[in-house]
């Protein structure tokens, strides 16, 4: 008897997870811009440096970025400001101490799925904000752009809250 009402509560708890939990929406690929930044090596200081441009990107794009409403005006906006973007993130690499520069284009890139909260981007190709450092040869590091899913800064990890989705239907179920 034990065993079955374990069954029973594990049939549960998957049935809760298939219905309630793995109700992600698929954000149309056609209706974002992602933004790929790559280290120019996988040194501890280049990762650094890459995040520390992710960091004076979002600065400079998130507001601005914020009050686009369709894809095409946020690409329109990168196109009519990617001098302007190469000239901060050069400045910046610059006041950081480092000799190589940056390459900053509009493009379009295969990416891998990635989940934020509800919304899954599936992989495929994207419209990409594309930043080179270097050599660009180090790790990656991409979100969404448009609309405006990553502009967290690196600098406030600690004040993220992650949540587990089985916790939640488990504790809703006891």
């Amino acid at each position: 008897m034990k065993y079955v009402l374990s069954f029973l509560g594990l049939g549960i708890i998957i049935f809760s997870i298939f219905m309630f939990g793995g109700k992600n929406n698929e954000y149309q690929h056609n209706e974002s811009v992602r933004i790929h930044v790559i280290a120019n090596s996988n040194s501890k200081q280049d990762e650094e440096i890459k995040y520390f441009v992710k960091d004076v990107l979002v600065e400079f794009l998130k507001d601005k970025l914020e009050v686009v409403e369709s894809k095409e005006e946020a690409k329109k906006f990168i196109k009519l400001n990617i001098l302007k973007l190469q000239n901060i993130v050069n400045k910046a690499l610059e006041n950081y101490g480092v000799e190589y520069t940056a390459k900053i284009r509009l493009t379009k890139e295969n990416m891998p799925t990635r989940a934020y909260d509800d919304v899954v981007y599936v992989s495929d190709e994207y419209d990409s904000l594309r930043i080179e450092l270097g050599q660009a040869k180090g790790d990656n590091w991409w979100c969404v752009v448009f609309p405006s899913v990553c502009f967290i800064s690196s600098k406030n990890f600690e004040n993220y809250e992650y949540k587990s989705k089985i916790w939640e239907i488990i504790s809703s179920v006891i």
